[in-house]
């Protein structure tokens, strides 16, 4: 069974499901706490969420975002498709604040005969895109009147305020914006400069950009993403917006389709960056916690982009395990490698077009906290980068 992800999630479907069936496997990109995850439900994903941390059984399947859709022909192919939409509009409902792997889902399962069903929910915006559906394709509509979850705005402390800055100094006028949720990306985007105006090709729609269009700082160019997740103010403002497209992710990850952004600012967090400029943004302690996701798309994406740059914004200390964030090796696999810059409350390490000994250096006396520097010169001997 393939289900909608992350804000869209139709619980009280799943939750049907589940009494019906003994067994069965949940295909869900990012699922939300409250999916089940009893021994009889095999969770199978390209990024885990909440939800599907500490499911019985958990299938990961490492997958850029872009490349998720194929997965639905064979691996993830629906003999169940739940959707999560509004309510029908000129005999025509929307996928809502989530489209991504859902229209090649849909398209899977409409060619193999497999049931279509929706949670027809008066909450979910109509938001236009590639997250149309015909009301013939549903084989049976659910009406289920409740909020959708929420994701409040974060008031950034000190250091996500300094890191703020720091990006937002790196963002030319006119850029292409992709940013993420959170204490960090929102300070970003309001440490943008007023009297510039940018464009947006992200991943994620927030409320950062929904201030970012209020406060005419965006220029003329549709607002695209694959999915949102933020206050009911952002929920709103997407309602039957023609400012804002939703497209399918083999669209907005594309790295080709990335790349004819003008100027693309790709800024995305990370785990740990090691001296050769190699990104964990995956794992925790050498065990998956996420999944590569898009962040590596853009990353590709944004560094063929005329003028474009990708970003990686990051304390330099992780306060909850204790340690640094910049370390000499990576103890655990990479999810991306060698992006522009790399950016903390320390300061800017520029990395492209540096030698390996360059981007070393800029790491420990620019990103790195001071705690870490010493150790990190040691290791850089060992690892003969200086």
């Amino acid at each position: 069974m393939v289900c909608a992800g992350s804000g869209a999630t139709p619980l009280p479907l799943l939750d049907a499901v589940d009494r019906c069936l003994e067994t069965w496997r949940f295909a869900c990109v990012n699922a939300p706490v409250g999916v089940p995850t009893r021994k009889g439900v095999i969770h199978q994903t390209v990024f885990i969420g909440p939800g599907s941390r500490h499911a019985e059984n958990l299938e990961y399947v490492p997958c850029r975002l872009s490349l998720a859709p194929r997965l639905y022909e064979d691996r993830f192919a629906p003999d169940i498709l739940l959707l999560h939409t509004s309510t029908p509009h000129n005999g025509a409902v929307s996928m809502g604040i989530e489209v991504q792997v859902l229209p090649a889902a849909l398209e899977s399962a409409k060619r193999r005969g497999a049931l279509v069903i929706a949670q027809v929910n008066p909450s979910m915006p109509y938001v236009f895109g590639d997250g149309i559906v015909d009301v013939d394709d549903i084989d049976i509509g659910v009406i289920v009147d409740t909020p959708l979850p929420t994701a409040a705005m974060p008031s950034p402390g000190p250091t996500a305020w300094r890191i703020g800055e720091l990006v937002a100094s790196r963002v030319p006028d006119g850029a292409t914006l992709q940013v993420g949720i959170g204490a960090v990306p929102d300070a970003v985007v309001a440490m943008l400069p007023d009297d510039r105006a940018f464009g947006v090709w992200t991943e994620l729609l927030t409320d950062s950009i929904r201030l970012l269009e209020e406060a005419h700082s965006l220029d003329d160019r549709l607002l695209t993403g694959t999915f949102a997740m933020g206050t009911p103010a952002l929920y709103e403002w997407l309602d039957e917006n023609p400012r804002v497209q939703l497209l399918r992710c083999e669209k907005t990850n594309n790295p080709s389709f990335i790349a004819t952004q003008p100027k693309m600012a790709s800024i995305n967090a990370a785990l740990q960056v090691d001296l050769f400029g190699q990104v964990n943004a995956t794992r925790l302690r050498g065990k998956i916690h996420s999944g590569i996701g898009g962040s590596t798309d853009f990353l590709v994406g944004s560094m063929h982009s005329p003028g474009g740059q990708a970003l990686i914004a990051m304390l330099s200390w992780h306060p909850k395990a204790d340690c640094s964030t910049i370390v000499g090796l990576l103890g655990s696999p990479a999810s991306a490698t060698q992006p522009s810059v790399v950016i903390t409350e320390q300061g800017i390490a520029d990395l492209f077009g540096k030698s390996q000994e360059e981007q070393a250096r800029q790491l420990i006396d620019n990103a790195a906290h001071p705690n870490a520097r010493e150790k990190l010169w040691r290791e850089a001997k060992e690892l003969s980068l200086v």
